[in-house]
């Protein structure tokens, strides 16, 4: 500490002196002018501090501890920095789960008029408590629209189990075309395959051509059907999905069906009226 009598302070041949006077907050005031290091911050504003503190808020520590106002002011922002950080990472641990996906099989005649399919989905949710939980059955309506594609999904949001710690997942279902009985889709085309004889195929025949809608349509084929030959029937497909009013084409394919054997007799009249290429 310092002693009665110090030293010069340089060369313009004045000398300090200094007196202890055994009280450490008047030797403190004797250098700084007042018992309060901090009046020159304050000393304007002494009823409000900031971050919203009152004076008198923080002289509940006492006014003959300088530091008071701030040991307040340090633990509540450690308490207010603690509690927004648990907080933050309580909504960090909540994840959605993975989309639940399922296959929904439509048949050509739902994508063609529109169609409204029901599933039934069994799940967990919360209780009130947001901690326990319950099993419960949901209707889930999917509304198939006229020309969806396959492939088209539909999906629920949020549909899926809840737990305490997760976002529940979507309920994806995604359309898959049954297998038909008579068509075969090719975007909004569809594709009938007519099974025909030699003797139609060389002479010519006409065949009934079932829609998809219900309807038979008479196609006469007057010239000699090849293998791979194909006739189109406008319009009779399956319906645009961002225009349903037009719809694609019906496309018929051949298939010739050969006989396994012919008469010596019929061999001698092919050979002679058929021509060599």
């Amino acid at each position: 500490g310092l002693k009665t009598g110090g030293g010069s302070s340089g060369g313009s041949g004045n000398t300090f002196h200094y007196t202890f006077h055994g009280d450490p907050h008047a030797t403190f005031a004797s250098f700084f002018g007042g018992s309060n290091p901090f009046d020159i911050f304050f000393a304007s504003s002494r009823s409000r501090m900031f971050n919203g503190f009152d004076q008198e808020d923080m002289d509940m520590y006492g006014d003959n501890d300088p530091f008071s106002a701030f040991i307040q002011l340090g633990f509540s922002g450690i308490k207010g920095v603690h509690r927004r950080h648990q907080e933050s990472l309580h909504m960090q641990r909540k994840v959605q789960d993975p989309p639940v996906i399922h296959e929904l099989k439509v048949s050509l005649e739902e994508i063609h008029h529109r169609s409204t399919k029901r599933m039934k989905i069994t799940r967990r949710r919360l209780n009130a408590d947001g901690r326990t939980m319950r099993t419960e059955d949901k209707i889930l309506n999917i509304v198939i629209k006229r020309g969806w594609k396959e492939g088209t999904k539909i999906t629920f949001p949020k549909e899926g189990d809840a737990t305490p710690d997760n976002i529940p997942a979507d309920i994806v279902f995604i359309l898959k075309d049954k297998p038909h009985s008579h068509f075969k889709r090719d975007g909004t085309n569809v594709i009938y395959t007519a099974n025909i004889s030699l003797k139609e195929a060389l002479c010519g025949c006409t065949v009934n051509i079932p829609t998809i809608d219900g309807r038979v349509i008479p196609l006469p084929c007057n010239d000699i059907i090849k293998p791979g030959t194909v006739k189109r029937l406008r319009g009779e497909g399956l319906p645009f999905p961002k225009a349903p009013s037009q719809r694609g084409d019906l496309i018929v394919e051949f298939k010739i069906r050969f006989p396994d054997r012919i008469a010596p007799q019929t061999r001698q009249i092919l050979k002679q009226h058929l021509p060599c290429s």
